[in-house]
């Protein structure tokens, strides 16, 4: 719907302002949709491990087995890349809610299938896929939320809709507490690891309710219609318009530094927690190192639960600016910290909380920023481009964190893993200095032009 800017103080709440339960309804099913996402995630940050050492053989030593991790995980990044940016594509040309509906089916169904991988060779394959899923959700999700509840509360609803991707996270390290990845025949000849990506199937259940709930909203439907009658400057779902435009492209790498530096921070070394883990406790039995795991990953997400809220809060109140300079800043410092000293335990149940909140707490700054710096009819296309074309540019951090390590091992440091980890901090940098360019949106109407 149109949002009139500011409301004045005092004065009574225009129709087009008042939050309904439509609204609740929206922010309800696009945080589902994102949650279970986020929960799918998470179990392949758990299984990986588990399921690579069975598919390569018992005779490939852990060394090896991290490197296929890394292609694993380089192969999913690769994926959410292209499905966020297809896919948002799609959604200013299909709607958002057909879009959502698809990338929805799209990650739940591969993740089923990557219960049934035979080698490593089709688990790889099988993350892609699901990474086409995974990305294109974000950008419809946050763009219908956008585009549906008033003005006033926009920051709030979208801040909501990343932290309670911390609920989907919390839920698949809880679920791999019942479910361990590396129990053998947990149900019937299954591993624990194959029966973890059957339940990252359930998600899909959610395809219902959405089809028969949620309309497309009207300031989409505007621009489609302004495309279809001749009568807009410029195209609907177009790389080429976004950046042909000054101010557009402006913000299109603005974005890109941004999310650069929160996605490389997180997926090539802040989710390399479960591995850390593994480290300090080596020689531990697999049981146990499950179980501090599962744990640790939850108290992690606790953390990444404040960190989203408090950034949410920060942004709303205060400036975009000011919050992202601020979790950027916690990013680096503490993301090096818990590398250099997590040592046992009861080290990940306090330090990895820590973490997640600084690592997780920049995300709701992409959920909130960047659909407000872009137009209607670009809005889908440009948090697709911001979010995921990052990944193309993070991708390769699994691997060299990885590689990293091999060579800091070869030039004789005691602890190359951890080190090389501390080393790649500096990515945070890159989104401090962003901010230079960034525009400031607190208070502003979504972008029309």
């Amino acid at each position: 719907m149109q949002v009139s800017g500011q409301l004045s103080t005092g004065s009574p709440v225009a129709a087009e302002e008042r939050i309904t339960w439509y609204h609740w309804l929206v922010v309800l099913l696009a945080s589902a949709g994102w949650l279970f996402d986020c929960m799918d995630q998470r179990l392949f940050v758990l299984a990986r491990e588990s399921a690579l050492r069975e598919l390569l053989g018992p005779e490939k030593t852990s060394e090896v087995v991290k490197q296929y991790i890394g292609y694993a995980t380089t192969s999913m990044i690769l994926g959410w890349a292209t499905g966020g940016i297809l896919f948002g594509m799609l959604s200013d040309k299909w709607g958002r809610v057909k879009t959502m509906v698809t990338t929805l089916l799209v990650y739940s169904g591969f993740t089923g299938l990557c219960g049934l991988a035979t080698s490593w060779v089709d688990f790889t394959i099988y993350r892609f896929l699901v990474g086409l899923g995974v990305g294109g959700m974000f950008g419809a999700a946050t763009t219908l939320v956008a585009e549906s509840v008033p003005g006033r509360v926009r920051a709030v609803a979208l801040g909501a809709l990343q932290a309670l991707s911390a609920v989907g996270n919390m839920t698949g390290s809880l679920i791999s507490l019942w479910i361990q990845p590396g129990a053998e025949n947990f149900l019937g000849r299954w591993s624990g690891w194959r029966v973890l990506f059957f339940v990252g199937i359930l998600p899909a259940l959610l395809a219902a309710p959405m089809l028969l709930l949620l309309r497309e909203p009207d300031a989409w439907k505007r621009a489609r219609e302004l495309a279809r009658s001749g009568m807009a400057q410029h195209k609907v779902g177009s790389i080429r318009d976004l950046f042909a435009h000054p101010r557009w492209r402006k913000h299109a790498l603005v974005g890109l530094m941004l999310g650069v530096s929160g996605m490389v921070g997180l997926w090539g070394i802040g989710f390399f927690s479960p591995e850390l883990i593994s480290t300090a406790l080596k020689g531990a039995p697999q049981s146990t190192v499950d179980t501090v795991r599962a744990w640790g990953t939850f108290y992690q997400d606790l953390g990444a639960f404040a960190g989203m809220t408090a950034f949410t809060v920060v942004a709303a109140w205060l400036s975009r600016r000011l919050a992202f300079l601020l979790a950027f800043a916690l990013c680096l410092l503490t993301t090096s910290y818990v590398f250099l000293n997590l040592r046992t335990a009861t080290d990940a149940y306090w330090m990895l909380p820590m973490m997640g909140f600084a690592q997780l707490a920049v995300f709701a700054g992409y959920s909130i920023y960047f659909p407000e710096i872009f137009p209607t009819r670009l809005r889908g296309t440009g948090v697709g481009f911001c979010y995921n074309t990052v990944r193309y540019l993070a991708a390769p951090a699994p691997m060299l964190l990885g590689q990293l390590s091999v060579a800091l091992s070869q030039q004789g440091v005691a602890e190359p893993f951890r080190t090389a980890a501390v080393i790649m901090c500096s990515v945070y940098l890159i989104g401090m200095v962003a901010l230079i360019w960034a525009p400031e949106t607190k208070g502003r109407p979504l972008p029309e032009d």
